[in-house]
């Protein structure tokens, strides 16, 4: 059987967006080579490689110019993490923030395109806000995944 929670070779990143932290446990343990909270926070002290922004932003189908502002980054600041070819730690965190939630939109809604196309859009659960606008803060990003699970469970 395959582990649903097996890291993928492209990062956390792709470990968060493709839902396996957000997958129902399973039956076997987890792989020596899975994220587990432990293992994310030590790669989010490290500062995320620049590489692991672009794979949020391939992800998400979203213009870096319009996902950095999200994620506080300015321009300049984005520049300078292109050649520096790492994200500090609250920047880690904002991309692993959005990673978990595309994985999540993904679980319920049963398909990435389906995800995108919900983060995207203003909902009426949210006061007609676009959830990837309202996760901006730490606390808007629980209030989307909140959401989400009254969708999972039919709760309205």
């Amino acid at each position: 059987m395959k582990n649903p929670l097996k890291k993928k070779t492209g990062g956390v990143v792709e470990f968060y967006t493709q839902s396996a932290a957000v997958a129902p446990a399973v039956a076997e343990p987890p792989a020596a080579d899975t994220y587990t909270p432990e293992t994310t926070l030590k790669e989010l002290h490290k500062g995320l490689p620049f590489g692991e922004l672009e794979a949020l932003q391939a992800s998400l189908e979203v213009p870096m110019e319009k996902l950095a502002p999200m994620l506080g980054i300015s321009k300049a600041t984005l520049h300078r993490r292109k050649t520096g070819g790492r994200l500090d730690i609250a920047e880690s965190d904002r991309v692993v923030r959005y990673a978990r939630l595309m994985g999540l939109a993904t679980q319920v809604l049963e398909g990435p395109e389906a995800a995108r196309g919900w983060l995207s859009t203003p909902k009426i659960g949210l006061g007609g806000a676009i959830p990837l606008e309202y996760a901006e803060t730490e606390f808007g990003a629980r209030e989307v995944e909140d959401l989400l699970g009254r969708i999972e469970y039919g709760v309205y």
